[in-house]
């Protein structure tokens, strides 16, 4: 069986397209997930990246995208009332379920349908407070989304899964190799189900070659 760490941060669309693929995409593969929230900005930070929502043209282009694979996949998405947004509330709202920084699956799905179905504000006060007591038998002894262990849960995450080669999300770790995005689940399938490609160069190819680009004058 293979362990699989999936990384998301709950402003993802993408996240959520793919929490909601993911049963289907690997159907009949034997793997045990783990779902890791991250912070997404501080992983965009650390490689100076805007993120889609830093970039006019691109922002609008991915709302219309996501909408649309939502549409195709069979999967409800409807823009929250505001995005981006920050999404520390409901990142520390869902390490309050966890001792050790990993989170269920009801727990990760009760959170990105806070956000992804319905059209509403995402930190909307009294929605957060019926998000938490959705959760209320999840939430650990002492623990609430205000407390310390949540918040260093949350640091601990993002640091591991940057040290990990992690630069976004949503984000598939296997064996030492990073899977990125919605539409790396069929080369993520083809990997746990023992593809010979992954025993040649192809994997390694993009260290081996060297770029183009004169570095930028400073």
């Amino acid at each position: 069986m293979k362990h699989i760490t999936f990384y998301l941060d709950f402003v993802s669309p993408y996240a959520w397209l793919a929490f909601e693929r993911l049963p289907e995409a690997l159907a009949g593969l034997s793997y045990h997930v783990e779902y890791r929230p991250v912070l997404l900005g501080a992983l965009l930070q650390q490689h100076a990246n805007p993120g889609p929502a830093g970039i006019a043209p691109k922002r609008d282009w991915t709302y219309r995208h996501v909408c649309w694979l939502g549409h195709a996949q069979g999967t409800p998405l409807q823009m929250p009332a505001r995005h981006p947004f920050n999404p520390l509330p409901l990142l520390r709202q869902a390490l309050a379920c966890s001792d050790d920084g990993r989170i269920n699956r009801y727990v990760a799905g009760a959170v990105l349908r806070h956000v992804w179905v319905g059209g509403q504000d995402a930190l909307d006060p009294e929605r957060l407070a019926a998000l938490s007591a959705a959760l209320a038998e999840q939430i650990r002894p002492g623990h609430d989304v205000n407390s310390a262990e949540p918040k260093a849960l949350l640091r601990a995450n993002t640091e591991a899964a940057q040290a990990a080669g992690v630069f976004g999300v949503p984000a598939f770790g296997v064996d030492g190799k990073i899977f990125w995005g919605l539409d790396a689940l069929p080369m993520l399938r083809a990997y746990l189900d023992g593809d010979a490609w992954f025993d040649g160069p192809g994997w390694d190819v993009a260290q081996r070659t060297p770029s183009g680009l004169a570095p930028v004058a400073r």
